[in-house]
């Protein structure tokens, strides 16, 4: 888990674009981020588990 002052200084608006840190929306964690869904992949493999995730499913072949 993020503490309040990091994801509070990652919502400031950088002053180049390219130090933009996104963040899961459910947890903080910045490392692992899916832009599409706007989680990390921990969270992300949580919620498509349970099926809360509309039109994702586990693959198998």
């Amino acid at each position: 888990m993020a503490t309040e002052a990091q994801i509070s200084k990652s919502k400031k608006t950088p002053k180049f674009s390219t130090r933009i840190v996104r963040r899961c929306w459910k947890c903080g964690r910045k490392r692992g981020y899916m832009r599409k869904f706007n989680m990390c992949r921990i969270c992300f493999r949580e919620l498509a588990n349970k099926g809360m995730l509309a039109g994702v499913r586990k693959s198998s072949w």
